[in-house]
Formats: structure tokens, sequence, C-alpha cells
């Protein structure tokens, strides 16, 4: 295979399964040394074969994102030893739980936004100046459909895709005199274990693998990818922009 991303760094979060796990090993594929961050150890280690299986290298980070202040020493490390960050996955999410709004225990509401919002929001924090070290830095988060179509009992995590997207594109924003870029990426239904989470009665075989919806979004952390403040979605016949 091509190593397009040979000596390339990349940070990969919820990278021990599902979309992550194939995002990060698609990314080491190509040369990309991937950091590939989770809360499980042992899911790492599983990736960490498959990487290694594929002639790829990786560093392994058990981290719970909650740990904020693990998210600023993940940057710190990363300065310390490679001096730049060329790309950044934020993939890693909850759903929570699904429930009417006025019945979302306060704890699970306040997880969902540390999760999909507030930590990513922390990586950029932690992360930024990596990535504008980088000759094209490439931040990509992982969105979907419900930050707009909002259905009932979805509202946690609607509400924290919502920010999260306005969070990226305020990002993108910033970096619009840079080298660096900030996108979005929208997989749609994918057969993952929080697709089965939320639906239970669904034939998952009717579902693209995270495998081919991983691997659409490789192009958008190839230094020749220059949108910046997009969301663009997996289909069947390729990645396509959205917004």
């Amino acid at each position: 295979m091509d190593k397009q991303l040979k000596d390339k760094v990349a940070v990969v979060t919820g990278a021990s399964r599902g979309i992550g796990r194939e995002i990060a090993l698609g990314l080491a594929e190509l040369g990309a040394h991937v950091i590939a961050v989770a809360r499980t150890q042992g899911g790492l280690e599983e990736i960490d074969d498959e990487i290694r299986k594929a002639g790829g290298t990786a560093t392994l980070v058990p981290l719970d994102l909650k740990d904020f202040a693990g998210i600023d020493r993940l940057g710190a490390a990363i300065f310390e030893r490679w001096k730049k960050l060329d790309i950044l996955v934020g993939n890693a999410g909850i759903l929570g739980k699904l429930s009417p709004l006025g019945h979302i225990d306060p704890k699970v509401w306040d997880d969902v936004m540390a999760i999909n919002v507030t930590a990513n929001w922390r990586l950029i924090r932690s992360l930024d100046p990596l990535l504008r070290q980088s000759e094209a830095g490439r931040a990509i988060f992982v969105t979907s459909g419900l930050a707009h179509r909002c259905w009932a009992y979805w509202g946690a995590y609607s509400v924290s895709k919502a920010a999260l997207e306005a969070l990226v594109k305020t990002y993108a924003a910033e970096l619009q005199s840079t080298r660096a870029t900030a996108n979005l990426f929208s997989p749609g239904a994918t057969a993952t274990r929080m697709r089965a989470q939320a639906m239970p009665g669904e034939d998952p075989a009717t579902l693209p693998h995270a495998r081919e919806v991983a691997r659409s979004m490789l192009a958008m952390a190839h230094p020749g990818f220059s949108d910046n403040g997009t969301t663009h979605k997996y289909s069947a016949d390729g990645l396509y922009k959205v917004a």
C-alpha cells in the first residue's frame, strides 16, 4: 500500500473499537504513527496488534476523556517527543440514554456533554499549537445528522453534536490563515456498538461496516485535502460534502 502519510503523527480518540478502530488502522496502513486513545487497555492492545500486523506503529494512551488534565498531559507528551501533530481524529462519543428531556438524569447529561463536547474542546486547547506546527495539520471530528434532525428522546446526544459542530466551525474559522484545517465527518447509520445500543431491533447486516465507513474518512486526513469548516458524509458512492 502507498504510504501517503509516512512520517505523519496522528491522534485518534475512541480508537479501541468501531469507527475509531478502523480509522486508526487505516491511518497506520498509510504510514502514519498512530497515537491511539481509549479507556480500555485491552482494546488498545488489540488494535496495536492489528497495526503491527499491517506493518504500522502506534503509541497506546489509556485515557478517560473526562480526565481533562490527562488531555493536557497528552499534548505536552506529543510536543516533547514529536514537536508537532499532523492529524487529529476526534471520534470518541457516547449516546447517553434515550429519554424525554425532562427525565434525563443530570449525570447522564453531564457525561454526554463532557465526552462529546468538552473533551473535544480540551483536545483543541491542548493540540492546536501542535497542529499549527505541522506542514498540513488536519483535525477531523465525528458528528451526526441528529445534530440537525433532533428526534424526540435523543435530546442529550443531539444537543451535544450540535454544540460540537459549532465548536469545530468556530475553530476552523480561527485556522483560516494557517496551514491547518478543521472539518466534520458524518458517518450516517453504521454497524457499531453505539448504533446497536440505540436501535436494538435493527439488523446490523443491513448497515455499512465500520471499516467501510471509516476508510472514506481517510481522504480528509491527507495533506492535499484543503476544505476547512465543512461537513462531509459517507455514502456507498464515496465521501461527499453536505455543508
